[in-house]
Formats: structure tokens, sequence, C-alpha cells
């Protein structure tokens, strides 16, 4: 039997994120879903080695990899309408909770068991998902403010501060440690300074 699971999954280079602004570099969800995966794995890692955490790395890096794949089907949300008012953000994890489930049925049969993981993760993997996806938007920000492009201005202090209530050792060792680098031009990044 054929299947189209990871033709679909291909289509993600084709739904591009941050719609309503105005972008120097247009991000498609490939990209930050790769993004998200490698930041997920480091606070994994980091929850793991300094904060006694349990998790596996490369589980929550395989979810967070396929944490959005529903907007291959319903395309992305714009974030000030998604989560407009309680009605509409209820809504819309439904429309998501089909999508997920029609990617599912595009599986191998043998395949949907460690699928149904991947999109039903553990709270703590969940957690750890949602902060990564919001360091990957806060980079979006600093890249676009780096360019010049202060229409990020407001989205960046806006994710800052839902990055610090989410109160997570983890992210805050992530954003101590990583996310100046994400400021440097090469040649510095090259220098290790």
């Amino acid at each position: 039997m054929k299947n189209h699971f990871y033709a679909m999954m291909s289509r993600m280079k084709n739904i591009y994120r941050w719609g309503l602004m105005r972008n120097t570099r247009r991000e498609n969800l490939s990209e930050h879903s790769l993004e998200v995966a490698q930041i997920a794995h480091a606070l994994s890692i980091i929850s793991n080695k300094r904060f006694g955490g349990k998790t596996d790395p490369n589980y929550v890096a395989a979810v967070a990899m396929y944490h959005d794949t529903s907007e291959i089907i319903t395309g992305d949300m714009p974030t000030p309408i998604k989560y407009y008012n309680d009605e509409i953000k209820g809504a819309y994890k439904q429309i998501e909770a089909a999508a997920e489930q029609q990617l599912s049925n595009m599986l191998p049969d043998d395949f949907k068991e460690e699928f149904a993981k991947i999109y039903n993760p553990d709270p703590e993997t969940r957690r750890l998902v949602k902060a990564a996806d919001k360091i990957s938007a806060l980079i979006k920000c600093i890249e676009e403010l780096n360019m010049g492009n202060r229409e990020f201005a407001v989205a960046k202090k806006t994710i800052e501060k839902a990055v610090e209530e989410m109160k997570m050792p983890e992210a805050n060792v992530f954003m101590d440690e990583f996310l100046d680098s994400f400021s440097l031009t090469l040649d510095e990044l090259r220098d290790n300074k």
C-alpha cells in the first residue's frame, strides 16, 4: 500500500510563518521545525545534566520536529488571531487535532503507535518543546531586528516576557549561554569570542 505521510511532511517547506509581518527573510515551517528540534534537544540535555531531569533528548527532538505538522493542512495561523480569545483558541486546538489525525491516517499501520507518542507527548516533553518553540520565535525576532526590521521589536519583547513567565531554568540557561550568539556575525562566531 502507498503511504503519503512523508510526501505531506515535505510540504512543510511551502508553509511560511509570520504572515502578518514584513520579513527581511521568509521563514518556512521546515526550517522552524528543525530549529525547534535543535533547541528542544538542548533543553532536554540541560534539564538532565543540570537539573536532574529524566527526559530522552532524542524523543524530545522528534516531538519538536513534528510539533507544527498540522500546519501543513491548516496553514500558519497568526498568533494574535490564534489566541484572540478562549473560544478561538479552543476551536483552533480542535482543528489542529483533526489535522494531526488526518496526517496520522496517512501512516502505515505499524508506524501509528510511534507517532501516537509523538503527537501526544508527556507533559515534561511538551513543556520543553513549548519553550523551544518560543525561543525559536525569539531568535527570528533577533535576526529580523539585526537586519534593521523594526517590525519585530514588539514581538521580541512579548516573547521574552512569555519565556520569562514560563519560569523554566532550562530556558534560562539556554538564553544565558546561547542566545547572545545569534546576534554575532559569521566572523565573530568563528573567532569564538
